[in-house]
């Protein structure tokens, strides 16, 4: 364990080195700027346009189209590395580049020293008497075995059961038959579908709820704080623990604890092939969904705010922080109330570019509501959830249940990474300050 002033110091000098480094790249790139002219930077931002466009080609069209846009990203992408290389840039910029790296990482670990935890309200509860955990040992490529969580879990006085290798046990069966049978804790040692298959039976009989980083992607495991590397220390919680209380997502009836997708992604994945051949399934079926000729006109209502027909939607347990583009991926809070919503329209080449490069696009939409209603010409639609694949009757809404569930984390946890680094510069220079 690392005391309170060995972590500031940590942070401190970690807060310096991140602004050394930020500095020394600034200047760096003023010299290049110095050497090649203001033209450096339409030259960079030209490229990286025509490559945005070459990828839009590629995945909007077919046949020669496909093939012309392929091109004009690898010419574009090849054309600014080419001029880097050609005007004797190339050095520099690479160590700009590595220096504004080495400044991010710094800052965000200094900023994760300087910060609680969890911005969310703890509560210290008593450990349980009877937990049950539910493993699938299929999960995250056998992290079950790999971290040998079974035996650990039940060294620490839980019952385990293992979900058996075919994948089609009713899990929120078992966990109403362990409720019924005195568990006075439900955990999961799985994906993200399944933590919200036993979030939800948690949540009903307001048990607590553990979750167990053993997935493959581990979002919610993420944004609560845990560690993703090491599984079994999520198990601490059984005997040091204290309880957050998070929001449950609710669509048609079925909780989520990440997201809900409809469009593009959600019509994609019901394909058989989907599984098998990723890549392929997508490029073959993108045109006509981009194009609005295949898959299921959506309309979405977002508390009093309407959007009509984006390509593709998702709606998220609690937003998702889009403004640093280090953040993103990532919510700060799951205790809001409130639902992310993120639509995208994109019509164009140039449409791409200018998302491509930053700027504000007409057609990307991000607000907050408590209340998502989407509704189609079709009678179903596919609908992603949490990852899983859905057919699911239209009206389709989509709400969120403020602190329905307990969650049960360990005292000690790494947290989250801090949101914002971007905008966080001036922590870091009063980091820096202290003596």
């Amino acid at each position: 364990m690392v005391g309170p002033k060995e972590a500031a110091g940590r942070a401190r000098l970690l807060a310096r080195v991140a602004l050394g480094c930020a500095f020394v790249a600034l200047l760096v790139v003023l010299v290049m700027l110095g050497l090649r002219g203001v033209g450096l930077v339409p030259a960079t931002l030209a490229g990286l346009a025509g490559a945005a466009a070459g990828v839009w080609w590629t995945l909007a069209h077919r046949g020669l189209r496909r093939l012309l846009g392929a091109v004009l990203a690898v010419v574009a992408v090849g054309s600014v590395l080419a001029y880097y290389v050609h005007s004797g840039l190339w050095a520099p910029a690479s160590g700009a580049l590595l220096l504004w790296g080495a400044a991010l990482v710094c800052a965000d670990r200094a900023l994760r020293l300087t910060r609680p935890v969890s911005e969310m309200l703890a509560r210290v509860s008593p450990p349980p008497k009877r937990a049950v955990l539910i493993m699938n040992p299929r999960s995250g490529g056998g992290k079950v075995e790999r971290f040998d969580l079974k035996a650990r879990a039940e060294a620490l006085g839980a019952e385990v059961v293992l979900l058996d290798a075919t994948g089609t046990a009713d899990v929120a069966a078992i966990a109403r038959q362990a409720v019924a049978a005195g568990a006075d804790l439900l955990g999961v040692a799985g994906g993200d579908g399944t933590q919200a298959l036993v979030a939800e039976v948690a949540a009903e009989h307001d048990l607590p709820f553990l979750v167990v980083s053993a997935g493959t992607r581990n979002h919610f495991a993420m944004d609560l704080g845990l560690d993703r590397t090491d599984p079994a220390s999520c198990l601490d919680a059984l005997v040091q623990g204290v309880e957050l209380r998070v929001d449950l997502g609710m669509v048609a009836g079925r909780a989520f604890v990440n997201t809900v997708s409809f469009g593009a992604y959600a019509e994609i994945v019901q394909s058989p092939a989907y599984r098998d051949a990723k890549a392929g399934t997508a490029l073959d079926a993108l045109p006509e969904l981009l194009a609005g000729q295949s898959g299921a006109r959506i309309i979405v209502d977002a508390d009093d705010v309407r959007l009509s027909a984006p390509q593709a939607l998702l709606v998220s347990n609690n937003p998702y922080d889009t403004r640093d583009r280090l953040a993103a991926g990532r919510r700060p809070r799951l205790d809001s109330g409130r639902l992310g919503v993120l639509g995208l329209r994109v019509e164009g080449a140039v449409q791409a570019a200018a998302v491509a490069l930053g700027g504000q696009s007409a057609g990307i939409t991000e607000l907050t509501a408590a209340e998502v209603v989407v509704i189609s010409d079709s009678r179903e639609i596919p609908v992603a959830v949490d990852g899983e694949s859905l057919v699911l009757p239209v009206p389709v809404r989509c709400t969120v249940r403020p602190g329905a569930l307990r969650v049960r984390v360990p005292r000690d946890r790494p947290g989250s990474p801090p949101s914002g680094v971007l905008r966080n510069w001036h922590r870091l220079t009063h980091l820096a300050r202290l003596r």
